[in-house]
This record gives C-alpha cells, sequence and structure tokens, in this order.
C-alpha cells in the first residue's frame, strides 16, 4: 500500500483556509486530515461540517479524512458526511455502541476508521476489523497541534500492523502526532502507511519542500 502524507488544517491559517488547502496538494499531499474537536471529549475546539462543505463548495476535490474528537458522536456523522467527507473515524470512547456507529458511517458512504489514543488498548480493533478501511494510532493524547511524538506509540503501530496483515483486509494504519522528517521513518518502519502532519508542513516557509522532504525520509 502506498504512503499518503495527510496534512492536518488544524495547524493552517484559518483566513485563508481554501487558499491553504489547494496549496498543500498542490505541493504534493495526497489527502486532507480535518480536525473536529468539542471542548468535549477533548479540551478544545474547532471547526464543523459547514468548513467542509465550504472546502468542497470551492471546488476542493481531494479525499478529506475527518477525525471527529467529539461525544456523543453519532449525531453529527451525517452531517459531515452530506458536507462531502471521504473517511470519518472515530474514538471508541466517543460512543456506547461502536459496531452501530461504524456501520453508520458506512452506511452513509463514507469510510469508517477507528482511532486509538496512546492509552486506549489494542483489543477492541480485533471486534470490528470487519468494519473499518483505515486505523489512526495517536501518537500525541488529542487535544492540541504541535505536541511531541510519543516514542510508545511505535509499539501500538507495530501490534496494529499485525492484527491488520493477520486480518486479510485492506485497511490503512493512519499515524497523527508529531510526525515530521524525524519521526515519520519511524512510524514507517513500525507499520503505518498514511501520515498525519500538521505543523510540520503549515509552520514552514515552503510546503513543496517539507513534504519532498518526509517522502526522502520515508524512502
Amino acid at each position: 500500500m502506498e504512503n499518503w502524507i495527510a496534512p492536518s488544517i488544524l495547524s493552517a491559517d484559518f483566513s485563508q483556509l481554501g487558499e491553504e488547502v489547494t496549496a498543500v496538494l498542490e505541493a504534493g499531499a495526497d489527502i486532507i486530515h480535518f480536525d473536529v474537536m468539542d471542548n468535549h471529549y477533548v479540551p478544545n475546539l474547532t471547526i464543523g461540517p459547514l468548513v467542509l462543505d465550504s472546502l468542497r463548495k470551492s471546488g476542493i476535490e481531494a479525499t478529506m479524512d475527518v477525525h471527529l474528537m467529539v461525544k456523543p458522536v453519532d449525531r453529527i456523522i451525517p452531517d459531515f458526511i452530506n458536507a462531502g467527507a471521504d473517511i470519518i473515524s472515530v474514538h471508541p470512547e466517543s460512543t456506547e455502541h461502536l459496531h452501530r456507529t461504524l456501520n453508520l458511517i458506512r452506511e452513509g458512504g463514507a469510510k469508517p476508521g477507528i482511532v486509538f489514543n496512546p492509552t486506549t488498548p489494542l483489543y477492541l480493533l480485533a471486534e470490528v476489523i470487519d468494519l473499518v478501511d483505515l486505523v489512526l494510532i495517536m501518537s500525541v493524547n488529542p487535544g492540541f497541534g504541535g505536541q511531541s511524538f510519543i516514542d510508545s506509540s511505535l509499539n501500538k503501530i507495530a501490534d496494529a500492523a499485525e492484527i491488520i496483515n493477520s486480518s486479510g483486509h485492506e485497511i490503512r494504519l493512519e499515524v497523527d502526532g508529531g510526525i515530521n522528517t524525524n519521526t515519520i521513518r519511524k512510524a514507517s518502519d513500525a507499520g503505518a502507511n498514511t501520515f498525519v502532519a500538521g505543523s510540520a508542513i503549515f509552520s514552514s516557509k515552503d510546503y513543496r519542500s517539507a513534504i519532498a522532504k518526509m517522502r526522502e525520509a520515508l524512502d
């Protein structure tokens, strides 16, 4: 499975978000990561489906990878599907009925994903492996951008990769948190193939160069 680099718009300049998204796509990004926080499940408040809908209406057609850090989560899933989400990932802690939530995403026409925080045990993955298209391992505690990579997450990435490979399903393994040119290769060696990077890209002066250096690190 080819590697994907997914800039997180959490670190973008929101005064010109459409231009920022277009710029990173033109610079070589594969997909766009869309962080949704509710100041309840996580201690921060970000953006909702209207922002995604606006990006779609502006002509942006790239894959939108929506990470819902929201509790309860089921109510807002249809809104993001209607707004144009391609992938929607949820935390098991955000729902009382994980199977039902993942099926809600699939039935709405998006690809379901499951997210594991640094201290969330992986045993749940085996229970829903047939229902997901993406597994997201958080290498920081969710809620804020610009945090440092938690090295112990490499073990969780490797364990998730083993479960995915044993399943026989084509499932993407994504990592989010502290990804830069120094950590992306470690995450790749552990088994990840999709890399969310926020400040490492959007804080650089040259998006194309930042993304190219990440690909060089992967190679």
